[in-house]
């Protein structure tokens, strides 16, 4: 594990904004646990990248643990050409690029996220789930089952479906505890 002072840094260039970054967007799939050593190595080839890290405490053996951990597990935004794709791609840490369309956009909702960590304030993930998604629980009395995403009155309910009875429940749940299926 990592001391939090030798975790690469969030945003590289360290001194650049998202927004002044100049070159196309990729998103980098990584391979499970390669995003710091991804962002490292980018970082050494003079490649821009954006690896939000959020830390987390955590107690093992009545001790404190604090760790920086990505935010979106398995993920990287970088940015350069052609060549820098490719050049990622060598570091075999990556298990897909993914093409942004929508740069203006991308950059936008990074910069929010960005904003958002160097506030301070805690920032958590959590998964958009969508009305109709199918999904399971993952914690609880109910943890296990699966069923569809409703919402009614603003509030999450996941749709527990009887099919031989064309009949369902739905039943309120914290959207912490749905995984997507």
């Amino acid at each position: 594990m990592l001391k939090i002072t030798d975790n690469p840094p969030i945003v590289y260039p360290e001194n650049a904004t998202l927004e002044e970054i100049q070159g196309q967007w990729w998103v980098a799939h990584t391979k499970s646990r390669n995003e710091k050593a991804l962002a490292t190595t980018l970082s050494r080839w003079d490649i821009a990248y954006f690896l939000p890290l959020v830390e987390k405490v955590s107690h093992r053996k009545g001790r404190k643990y604090r760790s920086l951990l990505p935010l979106f597990g398995g993920y990287l935004f970088f940015c350069g050409d052609e060549q820098a794709r490719y050049q990622a791609l060598t570091t075999n840490r990556i298990a897909q690029i993914i093409k942004v369309i929508d740069q203006k956009q991308l950059i936008y909702e990074l910069t929010a996220i960005n904003h958002a960590i160097a506030s301070g304030m805690p920032i958590d993930p959590h998964p958009s789930l969508t009305k109709g998604m199918r999904c399971r629980v993952s914690g609880g009395p109910l943890m296990g089952q699966e069923g569809f995403v409703v919402r009614r009155n603003k509030s999450t309910r996941i749709l527990l479906q009887v099919e031989m009875l064309g009949q369902a429940a739905a039943v309120e749940i914290d959207a912490d505890l749905l995984e997507q299926l």
